[in-house]
C-alpha cells in the first residue's frame, strides 16, 4: 500500500483543473433531497450547499481510491503501526466494537479483551456507586463526581457530559453530577471545589502516563483540600480513582480507591469511548447510557467501512474539506451546532482536528509543500448569529461551516408564541443562514449585500439522545483520520505539544542558560 504525498497523486492534480461549481447554480431543492448520506445513530450528512458538483465528485471518488483511504482505514482498524512517530498502533475503534472482526494481540494480550475487561469493570463500579453500594468514607452516598485532566482527558469527556445532560433529565435518569477541573491555573479547581461537598463527591483522576504536570498539580490541590476536611472519619482514599496505564506511577497509588486502565494505543483526544469517558459518563448518567454512545459510534466506524463515498458520510465530509482547503484555499472551517447541549462540543473538535492533522511533514518525516489541518472554531447557534457571523457573511475571507441540528429538543420545554415554538425558531434559523451563506442577497447598498457563495454542510437528526452522540463523535474522528491519511500525515501523535511543556519545566528550575526565557518568566512570576 503506497503513502504517497496530495500533490504527487494523479485524481487530485485533476481536481484542481475542475471548474468551480457556482452554489447559486448548483443548489436545488432536487439536490438538497439527493445530497444526503446515512450516519449511525439516526444521523443524516448533508452536503447539498458544498460546491461540488458530480464531476468533481467522481473526481473526488477516484482520490480515495488512489489514496487507498479504505484500505489504510482496514489497516488502522486490524492493528498495523499506524502511529508512525511512536510506532505505535491506532485502536481507538475497538473500545466500541471490531469492525473486521480482526483479532489483535499486542503486548502479550487480545486488546479487544482487555477493553472489554476494563469496560466490565467500569460496569460494575458504575452501577455499584450509583446504587449506594460503594459510599463516600464517612458512609453517605455519591452525589456529584469530578473529572480530573487535561486535553483528551478533559475536553471529549467533558463535551459529551455537557451533551447527555437535558436528555437524562428528560428521561429521569437519576444523575450524579459532573463536574471537571482541568486548567493549572488555581482558579478553575478553587471554583469547582467551592460547589462541591467533598463528603459526597468521587474524584476521577486521568493521565495515562500519569505525569502530566498540570493534572498532578491539581490532584494534589484537590488531595490537600481533602486531606485537611474537618469531617470525623473522612478518609481521601476512598474518594479518588484513577484512570491510567498499567505502568503509571498511578496504577498502584496508595491514594487512590481503585484504578481503571488505557494503554498507549489510545490516544488522548481520540479516547472518550474508552475508560477516560467511561468512568465518569457511566457514574453521571448511568452504564446502559454510556453503552449506548458505544453502540451508535460503533454505527458510524461500519459506515466509514464502505468504498462509495456517497455512502460514506465521513470520507465525503474529508474529501470535501481537502478540496476545500487545497484547491479552494479556505484556510478555517467553523463547527456551528444549533444545540446548546453542545456548547463544548466544538472545542472538543478543536483539539482532535487541529492537534491531528496541524503538521507540516508528512508521515515519515518529510517537509510537505500543501496546506494541512484547517483552523477550527465554532459556537452554538443562534448565539453565534449575534456575535461572529458577520464576517462568516461579509468578511474578505470565505470560512466554510459545518452546521449541526436536530428536530427535537432535548427536554421538550418549548414555549409556544407566535404560533411557533423555540424549537422551530430555532431550526428556522439555522435553514435559512444555510441559504443565506450560499445565495446571499443582491442590493443597492452594498452595505446590505451579501456575496454568497459560501459553502456549509449539515449534520442532523430527530434528537441529540447517547447514540447520535456517539455516532457524532465517531464521524469527525474518522473524517479526520481520512484526511490525515489524504495529506499522508501521522494524525496520531502531537509532538506539537512538546517543545513547551520542556521550556516550562526549564522556567521552574530557574531557567539556567536561556536569559530571553528567564527574561519573560521575570516579567510574569513572582518569587517567594
Amino acid at each position: 500500500m503506497k503513502y504517497e504525498n496530495l500533490d504527487s497523486l494523479k485524481a487530485f492534480k485533476e481536481l484542481k483543473e475542475e471548474k468551480k461549481p457556482c452554489l447559486k447554480e448548483l443548489l436545488s431543492a432536487k439536490r438538497i433531497k439527493e445530497s444526503s448520506i446515512k450516519l449511525g445513530g439516526g444521523l443524516k450528512y448533508v452536503y447539498a450547499a458544498e460546491p461540488v458538483d458530480e464531476r468533481i465528485i467522481d473526481t473526488l471518488q477516484k482520490l480515495s481510491e488512489e489514496a487507498h483511504l479504505i484500505e489504510k482505514y482496514r489497516a488502522l482498524l486490524g492493528g498495523e503501526v499506524m502511529n508512525t512517530g511512536e510506532n505505535r498502533l491506532v485502536l481507538h475503534h475497538l473500545t466500541r466494537g471490531n469492525v473486521l472482526s480482526s483479532k489483535i494481540e499486542k503486548d502479550g494480550e487480545d486488546k479487544e479483551e482487555f477493553y472489554k475487561g476494563e469496560l466490565s469493570k467500569t460496569k460494575d463500579f458504575s452501577e455499584k456507586v450509583r446504587s449506594g453500594e460503594i459510599k463516600g468514607s464517612t458512609g453517605k452516598c455519591f452525589k456529584s463526581v469530578c473529572q480530573i485532566g487535561i486535553g483528551g482527558s478533559d475536553l471529549g469527556p467533558r463535551a459529551l457530559s455537557i451533551a447527555l445532560k437535558g436528555w437524562a433529565e428528560a428521561n429521569k435518569i437519576e444523575i450524579i453530577k459532573p463536574y471537571f477541573i482541568s486548567n493549572v491555573d488555581p482558579d478553575d479547581a478553587a471554583k469547582v471545589l467551592e460547589e462541591l461537598d467533598l463528603e459526597t463527591t468521587l474524584f476521577v483522576l486521568v493521565s495515562k502516563s500519569g505525569t502530566t504536570q498540570e493534572t498532578l498539580t491539581n490532584r494534589d490541590l484537590v488531595l490537600d483540600k481533602l486531606k485537611k476536611s474537618p469531617i470525623k472519619g473522612f478518609d481521601a482514599s476512598k474518594h479518588m480513582v484513577a484512570v491510567t496505564s498499567k505502568t503509571s506511577p498511578l496504577a498502584k497509588d496508595s491514594s487512590m480507591l481503585t484504578s481503571f486502565f488505557i494503554d498507549d494505543y489510545i490516544g488522548g483526544r481520540y479516547s472518550s469511548t474508552s475508560a477516560v469517558g467511561a468512568v465518569i459518563i457511566s457514574i453521571a448518567y448511568g452504564f446502559d447510557t454510556f453503552k449506548s454512545l458505544l453502540e451508535g459510534a460503533h454505527e458510524e466506524d461500519v459506515l466509514s467501512n464502505e468504498k462509495d463515498i456517497k455512502k460514506n458520510g465521513a470520507m465525503m465530509d474529508a474529501l470535501i474539506g481537502v478540496y476545500l482547503r487545497n484547491v479552494l484555499g479556505y484556510p478555517s472551517t467553523a463547527i456551528l451546532p444549533y444545540s446548546e447541549a453542545l456548547s463544548r462540543f466544538p472545542a472538543h473538535l478543536q483539539q482532535l482536528d487541529m492537534e491531528s492533522n496541524g503538521k507540516h511533514v508528512n508521515r515519515f518525516g518529510e517537509k510537505v509543500e500543501y496546506p494541512t489541518g484547517p483552523v477550527i472554531f465554532g459556537e452554538p447557534g443562534t448565539n453565534g448569529q449575534h456575535s461572529f457571523y458577520q464576517l462568516l457573511h461579509q468578511g474578505t475571507d470565505i470560512i466554510p461551516l459545518q452546521f449541526i441540528g436536530f428536530k427535537k429538543s432535548q427536554q421538550k420545554k418549548d414555549i409556544v408564541t407566535s404560533g411557533s415554538t423555540s424549537q422551530k425558531k430555532l431550526n428556522a434559523n439555522l435553514s435559512a443562514q444555510i441559504v443565506a451563506f450560499a445565495l446571499g442577497k443582491d442590493d443597492e447598498n452594498p452595505n446590505k449585500e451579501f456575496d454568497g457563495e459560501r459553502p456549509s454542510s449539515l449534520i442532523y437528526g430527530e434528537e441529540l439522545d447517547p447514540k447520535a452522540l456517539g455516532a457524532l463523535l465517531s464521524h469527525f474522528e474518522n473524517k479526520v483520520m481520512f484526511q490525515g491519511f489524504l495529506w499522508n500525515l501521522n494524525s496520531f501523535d502531537q509532538e506539537g505539544v512538546q517543545l513547551g511543556k520542556v521550556l516550562a519545566k526549564k522556567v521552574l528550575s530557574g531557567s539556567e542558560g536561556d536569559e530571553v526565557l528567564k527574561a519573560f518568566a521575570d516579567l510574569l512570576i513572582e518569587e517567594k
